[in-house]
């Protein structure tokens, strides 16, 4: 099972290992390909929520994901930043295509999960060439929480040896936004720079749609621990995740790059959606030039 690292403490590592002359010239970076399948074709993405999300909030989310493949929405757009995916082993896209979703507002599990929990979740829905993801609310602690913002997996379809992938992402408004809200909250280690306004007015959301997009990015590359990925398999820098905390031209560890700017609002963006959605979307690794790559 692979999770988004603790994104403060990998900024603080960052500053305490790397010269000024490293921070400002991008590093070549070589995830190796493990001869495992990737996800490509439709891919059908269920929603699991848990807890009383709004139905703004669930929105928010639902126009992400249909954003992803969509290609109504002006450059930059949020399914070209989707399509560096086609890049990796074999081409072909991935196209996201929204299925079921279910609502658990009763907390039937109760509001702490273990991590048994999360796999139990996913496989309300089963299907091949599937990711289930699971919608944590605010008031709902998972365990490891505040050292991952959110982590993906497979699942077992019966008996056999096919097997579906899911995906969690939690909601950190009130649960280490220093960490899992970033730039739109203020980091707890490293530069103090005053966090970002946030594109949808939801520090919590549009940071789960940073930590999703990260998911999603390295669910489809790295499915079942052998796709693509730098290091151990039970502790990857992948897709998404090996690009930690660029979002635009110029990032480096605390700063997170020159970004768009919503002059109505003062919320920074990278991304267009549909329905006129904006998002803030992590730099990808781009597997022909081995660099990490941001939208602006």
């Amino acid at each position: 099972m692979a999770s988004i690292y603790h994104l403060a403490t990998l900024l603080f590592l960052c500053l305490i290992h790397l010269s000024f002359s490293e921070l400002v010239q991008e590093q070549p970076l070589v995830l190796k390909y493990h001869n495992g399948p990737l996800l490509k074709g439709k891919i059908t993405v269920n929603l699991i929520w848990y807890g009383k999300f709004t139905p703004i909030q669930r929105s928010i989310i639902v126009d992400f994901i249909n954003s992803l493949s969509s290609d109504e929405a002006t450059l930059p757009s949020t399914s070209s930043w989707w399509k560096i995916t086609e890049k990796y082993k074999g081409g072909g896209s991935s196209n996201l295509a929204l299925g079921k979703q279910i609502l658990f507002e009763n907390y039937p599990l109760g509001k702490i999960l273990k991590n048994p929990h999360l796999p139990a979740l996913a496989s309300k829905f089963n299907g091949v060439n599937t990711i289930n993801i699971i919608l944590t609310d605010k008031d709902v602690a998972v365990e490891g929480f505040c050292m991952r913002c959110g982590t993906h997996g497979s699942i077992r379809l019966g008996r056999g040896p096919i097997r579906g992938t899911f995906i969690w992402v939690g909601n950190s408004e009130t649960q280490c936004p220093g960490q899992c809200a970033w730039p739109f909250h203020q980091p707890i280690y490293g530069p103090q720079t005053p966090p970002l306004v946030a594109p949808n007015g939801d520090v919590g959301v549009d940071g789960m749609i940073i930590n999703l997009a990260t998911l999603l990015g390295n669910t489809v590359t790295n499915p079942f621990n052998n796709g693509y990925f730098q290091g151990p398999a039970n502790a990857p820098l992948e897709a998404v995740s090996a690009c930690t905390g660029m979002f635009g031209s110029g990032s480096y560890p605390g700063y997170p790059g020159t970004l768009l700017l919503e002059k109505s609002t003062g919320a920074s963006y990278n991304a267009n959606g549909i329905n006129g959605r904006k998002y803030l979307l992590p730099a990808m690794w781009d597997p022909q030039t081995s660099m990490c790559k941001t939208l602006v």
